[in-house]
């Protein structure tokens, strides 16, 4: 056994000498990615705090307030519109009971006057914009703005009708796939492979997984962001539906081990954006960034341009 030992410490010490070399210094085994866009400033739903979510006021104001990129969701009605909607069914938003899928364009109904802020507890929003917004429209209307598209349900038709889009404004070097499921990441991919495309989560937990073993410096990674939550929001200015997320030792855990500077500066370092979500509170922008984020996504774009401009000037 000790014979054993005395060829196996040296060589998992060399390991994890030269992982953690390499994960300081990435660049020796692979090429920094170049990105068509760098967004530190994002607008969750457009900015979801300051006007109704997803639609083009809301687009619009952000756009205005200094936003880099714009995140967004769509689904399908039923005569083959793709529109921004966070949600399927528009309860939530509408107060009418019904799925996206099931209505054509003219009948979608219109947004609440009031809606409150998911991640934020205890706002609402308004504006004078109740209408749900169309993908082209946002593309049409801001050729150049890099987008961040959520695709929720895995409909062939749908993914192929953003990417049919994407392509007819030529913006396949701006607009992001992003999905928390892999199944439909791959199929996003297989439609379109030209864009760039953020962790699914059983990609994301992998990336953990690489991390934690030492491997993450050897591997190759296609990704070219990673979106997620910044978890000290939980429970705070964001009360999760899951009863897991609302456990506080869950939480503590989870923090630790997810929320890694070394892990997010290493992703950087290898030209992989880091955005963390949903900032609505300074202390938040500011822990994002101490983290090594790279961008941070707001329901608040004047709240984070002014965040931007304020620590600037006092540099």
């Amino acid at each position: 056994m000790s014979s054993v030992l005395y060829f196996v410490l040296p060589a998992l010490g060399g390991y994890a000498l030269t992982s953690v070399y390499l994960l300081k210094n990435p660049q020796i085994l692979h090429r920094k990615k170049r990105s068509a866009f760098y967004s530190r400033h994002i607008s969750h739903r457009g900015g979801s705090g300051e006007r109704i979510e997803s639609t083009m006021e809301a687009f619009t104001n952000s756009v205005e307030q200094g936003t880099e990129m714009l995140e967004l969701d769509c689904h399908l009605t039923k005569d083959g519109h793709v529109v921004v909607s966070h949600d399927e069914n528009l309860l939530r938003q509408t107060g009418h009971d019904v799925d996206v899928s099931s209505l054509d364009l003219k009948d979608l109904p219109l947004y609440k006057e009031r809606l409150p802020v998911t991640f934020h507890e205890g706002r609402y929003s308004s504006g004078s914009d109740r209408n749900f917004a169309l993908l082209e429209d946002v593309f049409r209307t801001f050729p150049r703005m890099p987008v961040s598209v959520e695709i929720k349900e895995n409909n062939k038709p749908l993914i192929t009708k953003v990417s049919d889009l994407v392509k007819r404004y030529d913006r396949e070097d701006i607009t992001v796939w992003a999905s928390v499921e892999s199944s439909i990441m791959k199929e996003c991919l297989r439609t379109n492979d030209s864009m760039p495309h953020s962790f699914s989560m059983n990609r994301g937990l992998l990336l953990l997984l690489l991390f934690y073993t030492g491997l993450l410096p050897f591997v190759p990674l296609g990704e070219s962001l990673l979106q997620f939550y910044l978890l000290r929001v939980m429970n705070r200015t964001y009360i999760s539906d899951s009863p897991v997320l609302r456990n506080r030792l869950v939480l503590y855990l989870l923090n630790k081990i997810m929320m890694r500077k070394s892990l997010f500066k290493h992703l950087a370092d290898r030209g992989i954006q880091v955005h963390l979500f949903v900032c609505n509170e300074e202390e938040d922008i500011k822990a994002a960034l101490d983290l090594g984020a790279t961008g941070v996504m707001t329901d608040y774009p004047a709240l984070l341009t002014s965040y931007y401009r304020k620590t600037r000037s006092q540099q």
